[in-house]
């Protein structure tokens, strides 16, 4: 056993510490879900619309059944009696009947909508089987645009408070934006997939099925899983294993899942489907994908008095796990930091017939972040004011916390737990040099370059509950093990938890054996999503050792909360536009990020570096196009561009600690999204500033055509 820096009076709480995680991937003892097999394995392939809307008049799968190796093929009638996939968040009742069956059964609603599946004794014979497969569609006219009359409108999100009317009849000057977000998501380099393997049980559960592959939310995905088919809750197992990127994406309930395990069940052998590239751009969560019309009531001196904003939020084609979590985030997080005493707003949930949205890093704080902050911008611009100058003049201050933004999201009151919003941007401008930066540029763009600066602030959402459970004991070998419902999705958390657990009992992290994903080793789970692991896993981690310190004996714990931790940030991006090609460079990228205590400084700034690079992707290169026949036009790496190491820049960190979280013992706020949330405000910014056009770029992503065409208006 090594000894501990805390052993030696040194707290590990605040110490950037190498990953426990590492050295299995580095040295090629990696698990991910390709690398796990057994013996007499099954292989399932999906049979996808090629129509992006339609009516299915039938599928004839005798082809395949005598192709060979085939030994199943089903089409929906097989699994009619497996309802429609529901909701694990914000689920509201206008939306369920646009929720997704498994298997398409009389329409299909977008390229890549399952209408059969074929199971083979070997990948490549089911997907040559697959392609035998006749799928008889009568085409319809498929509607690509949210804004579209013909846009199914299942629900609209509204929220309105303080004098929005009195605002507006009382401004010195009324400004108005129109905004969109392009289509674009995470793209892990694992793609989706799942191992079911039938297992005989000799408990009370009797026989189960274990799901290699599960991840993000284990607990919650077994548990419906089984629902949905039927079985008790502890007859569907998750085994977590090594995870290939997650950012919101992985881990939600898709369609396949069911489709395998139903198929391991049936057939009583374990069955695999692992998706090509092509299948996850065209079949998993796309994101993103809203329009903004906003007005802003600003008095004499650039406040900003009220805003009142529509947006519509292109779900695709249909209604996922997430429901409404997007837009309604975007609801609520839209006036940020600022005061904005008068606020109203509607959000437009639309069906088009694209693949079905869900969250992608930052949802609906990225996309609301760009207009918000390009909305400032305008502002500046109108009062001739410099951007900065006009944000100082609207952010909240810190002695207004804990502020009441005056609206609910996620279930939970919004109200800014703690932050000193003024005090991280003048950390910012300090950092950069701002007034100098600024004119260098300036000299750089009198001797012919394009080149420019950016801000955008943010506030993020964390650390949500309502509950995390944790078991800790002491191991025979003077270890210790921490049994958790959280996941890992490579964030880290296994380092983070085992540091606090260190921490608290002064051993060496490193004999900390953090133990997650693993269903049946602990009754229930809320897994890893909204940068909740670090605060609500790692504050249960700390009850619970703090008891077993006290007691010595094995020591359990749940920490419940009912709102969220609020941290915040600002971005400063510095662009150079190449005149002839409109392609944007981004030469130096700068986030102040308060996360009000960082447990591993070192894996903050790595979440933050990672993010803007996500960052970069949306606001620059990422598309998910369509064309007129809803024939999706980026199903491969070479028409869906994403950044690589030549277009990231360095990433400059300034980690803030200056507002703890009052609602946990630690001072904890999570930090795996702001890297990405104000990407899009600050680089739109800078390409203004560059091309000398205020308020020019009002769409992302700003692809060398959209700017090329501003340098010719």
């Amino acid at each position: 056993m090594g000894e501990s820096d805390h052993s030696r009076g040194r707290p590990l709480i605040g110490e950037s510490v190498l990953r426990l995680e590492d050295r299995p991937l580095l040295v090629g003892e990696g698990r991910f879900l390709g690398d796990v097999s057994f013996e007499d394995e099954l292989h399932l392939r999906v049979v996808r619309s090629d129509i992006a809307h339609g009516v299915l008049r039938g599928v004839d799968l005798d082809d395949v059944l005598a192709a060979e190796g085939v030994v199943a093929a089903w089409a929906a009638d097989e699994v009619a009696h497996v309802p429609a996939i529901e909701f694990r968040m914000t689920g509201l009742d206008e939306l369920r009947p646009h929720c997704q069956r498994i298997l398409a059964g009389e329409r299909v609603r977008y390229v890549g909508d399952p209408v059969a599946v074929v199971i083979a004794e070997d990948p490549y014979l089911a997907e040559d089987a697959a392609e035998l497969a006749f799928v008889d569609i009568e085409p319809l006219e498929p509607v690509l645009e949210a804004t579209s009359p013909e846009a199914v409108a299942p629900l609209t999100l509204e929220h309105e408070h303080g004098d929005v009317e009195a605002a507006f009849a009382g401004a010195h000057r009324i400004v108005e934006l129109r905004a969109t977000v392009g289509r674009h998501s995470g793209i892990p380099l694992e793609t989706r997939g799942l191992l079911a393997r039938p297992v005989d049980g000799d408990g009370p559960e009797g026989d189960r099925v274990e799901l290699h592959g599960i991840a993000k939310v284990p607990h919650y995905n077994c548990a419906t899983i089984a629902a949905m088919l039927g079985l008790a809750p502890g007859q569907v197992v998750g085994r977590e294993g090594h995870v290939g990127g997650g950012f919101g994406i992985r881990g939600e309930l898709y369609p396949e899942d069911l489709l395998v395990t139903y198929a391991a069940l049936k057939l009583g052998r374990p069955v695999k489907w692992v998706e090509d590239r092509r299948e996850h751009l065209v079949a998993a969560n796309h994101s993103r994908d809203q329009a903004y019309q906003v007005r802003a009531a600003i008095d004499a001196d650039g406040v900003v008095q009220a805003i009142d904003a529509d947006f519509f939020h292109d779900q695709g084609g249909y209604v996922r796990t997430h429901g409404a979590t997007v837009p309604n985030l975007s609801v609520a997080l839209l006036p940020g930091p600022y005061l904005v005493p008068s606020y109203r707003v509607r959000g437009h949930i639309r069906l088009t017939n694209k693949t079905p949205a869900g969250t992608y890093r930052a949802p609906g704080r990225f996309e609301s972040t760009f207009v918000r902050e390009r909305l400032l911008d305008r502002v500046a611009t109108e009062y001739s004011l410099d951007p900065v100058e006009v944000r100082r003049r609207n952010l909240i201050p810190a002695e207004a916390m804990p502020f009441d933004r005056g609206v609910s999201t996620l279930g939970t009151p919004l109200v800014y737990d703690s932050g000193d919003y003024h005090r991280l941007l003048e950390r910012l401008l300090t950092h950069v040099g701002y007034e100098s930066l600024r004119e260098s540029l300036a000299q750089r763009r009198r001797a012919g370059e394009m080149v420019g600066v950016g801000v955008g602030m943010f506030v993020e959402k964390s650390g949500l509950g309502p509950f995390d459970d944790v078991r800790v004991r002491r191991l025979d070998d003077g270890g210790v093990e921490v049994v958790t419902g959280a996941a890992s999705v490579g964030q880290g958390m296994e380092t983070v938890i085992a540091q606090i657990c260190a921490d608290v009992l002064g051993v060496d992290y490193a004999d900390v054996s953090v133990r997650h994903g693993q269903t049946d080793m602990i009754g229930r789970g809320m897994g890893a999503f909204a940068s909740r692991v670090t605060v609500m896993t790692g504050v249960a981690v700390y009850m619970a050792a703090n008891e077993l310190a006290a007691t010595g004996e094995a020591a359990e714990a749940t920490f419940h909360t009912d709102h969220m931790t609020y941290p915040y940030g600002a971005h400063a991006a510095v662009v150079r536009v190449d005149e002839g090609t409109g392609g944007v460079t981004v030469e130096r990228y700068i986030v102040a990020y308060d996360v009000g205590r960082a447990v591993n400084p070192m894996l903050v700034e790595g979440q933050i570096i990672g993010g803007v690079a996500q960052g970069i992707g949306g606001a620059l290169l990422e598309l998910f196009a369509y064309d007129p026949d809803g024939q999706p036009l980026a199903t491969s790496f070479m028409d869906y561009l994403m950044p690589t190491v030549a277009e990231q820049p360095p990433v400059e960190v300034l980690l803030s600690e200056d507002a703890p979280s009052p609602l946990n013992p630690l001072g904890l706020k999570g930090a795996g999204e702001g890297g990405t949330t104000a990407c899009g405000a600050a680089i739109a910014a800078a390409i203004d500033d560059a091309i000398g056009r205020p308020g020019a770029v009002t769409a992302l992503p700003a692809t060398p055509e959209l700017v090329r065409s501003l340098l010719r208006t």
